[in-house]
């Protein structure tokens, strides 16, 4: 078998109904619209329309909040930094913090700093500064020997400034 030779089962695509091309495709002059009324013209949008009645999505009640200066962190797992380590693209004696976890690949932008989280397992001991972290995580890196510095994140640092 070569590529060239690749086909579709047979049956297997349906070709395009081309609509308005004729009474004799049986699909010409309404376009299977069935006749006139707003349907039936182009830019039609009557989703949750209910025929003027206050709509089910317009009826239920409105809940929760979006925090619009929320922080947004790069979040690490354990294993993705276990990983890192043994592919030798992190260097375990060093500190690490977030420009080596962006050298290393495992975050592609700090954001407002990294959290880390305890998903996968660490053999490693490391000695990490986060702007984040979860009480597993700490316990998982202090149970390898390791220790995790908690530093305030970017924004907040800003905040604080400002005040």
């Amino acid at each position: 078998m070569r590529l060239n030779d690749l086909r579709d089962n047979a049956g297997a695509t349906k070709s395009r109904t081309r609509v308005g091309r004729g009474i004799g495709s049986g699909k010409g002059k309404t376009g299977g619209r069935g006749v006139k009324g707003q349907k039936s013209r182009s830019g039609v949008a009557i989703k949750g329309f209910e025929g003027g009645q206050m709509p089910l999505h317009m009826r239920l009640p409105k809940r929760g909040f979006n925090k619009p200066n929320r922080l947004a962190f790069a979040e690490v797992n354990i294993g993705r930094l276990e990983a890192a380590i043994a592919d030798k693209k992190i260097d375990a004696k060093k500190p690490i913090d977030a420009e080596a976890l962006i050298a290393a690949g495992v975050i592609r932008r700090a954001k407002d700093g990294v959290r880390l989280l305890a998903k996968g397992a660490l053999k490693s001991k490391v000695e990490i500064t986060v702007a984040g972290a979860t009480k597993a995580a700490i316990a998982a890196v202090e149970k390898a020997g390791g220790k995790v510095t908690v530093v305030a994140p970017k924004a907040a640092k800003s905040d604080a400034a400002a005040e």
